[in-house]
């Protein structure tokens, strides 16, 4: 069994979301390059969109549209890839775009209202941060895991083909590289 699919198995059974890594490989090049741009035009013209505010919501604005054009990239890369490293890159992002807003939106506030906020906000992103680390580790141990056991499986597969002869045993062991994807 190779990474790549290990890794999609795993980062779907860990996000909350859709299962967005089944979506690797299906997506061609030219599609994946048409979203791309779809993604940096909705963000000019939803910039522009702040350009009619002014002061900090014109601020909060731009934070949260820089926000989804960076969480929106970060999913599309994901799905293109299917990789638990871009899994991980969208938690972040979304953690990033959420702590940007919120410490923007503590500028509205002022004295000891102001340093709750913001202590708030930076408490919320050290969370998220610390949940995206603790998807990516479980993510790493479950691969190692699985890994480990299926070598352990064709170990013994090899070795009861260890007791045929001549073609029933090549035939045994290219069944089990076949089964534990040794081939």
């Amino acid at each position: 069994m190779n990474k790549n699919y290990l890794s999609m198995i795993i980062a779907g059974a860990l996000t909350c979301t859709p299962f967005v890594a089944s979506a690797a490989g299906t997506m061609s090049k030219s599609d994946y390059s048409k979203a791309k741009s779809q993604i940096v035009a909705d963000y000019k013209s939803a910039r522009i969109g702040c350009n009619s505010l002014a002061g900090n919501a014109k601020d909060i604005c731009v934070e949260e549209v820089k926000g989804k054009e960076n969480v929106a990239k970060a999913e599309l890369e994901a799905q293109y890839t299917g990789k638990e490293s871009d899994q991980f890159k969208l938690r972040m992002a979304h953690a990033d775009a959420n702590y940007a807003v919120a410490k923007e939106k503590c500028d509205d506030k002022g004295g000891n209202e102001k340093n709750i906020c913001v202590t708030q906000a930076k408490a919320e992103f050290t969370k998220a941060k610390s949940d995206a680390n603790l998807r990516k580790t479980v993510a790493k141990a479950t691969t190692e895991s699985i890994e480990d056991r299926l070598t352990a499986d064709y170990k013994v597969a090899t070795e009861k083909c260890d007791a045929l002869a001549g073609e029933f045993k090549a035939s045994c062991i290219t069944a089990a590289k076949a089964k534990y994807g040794k081939a």
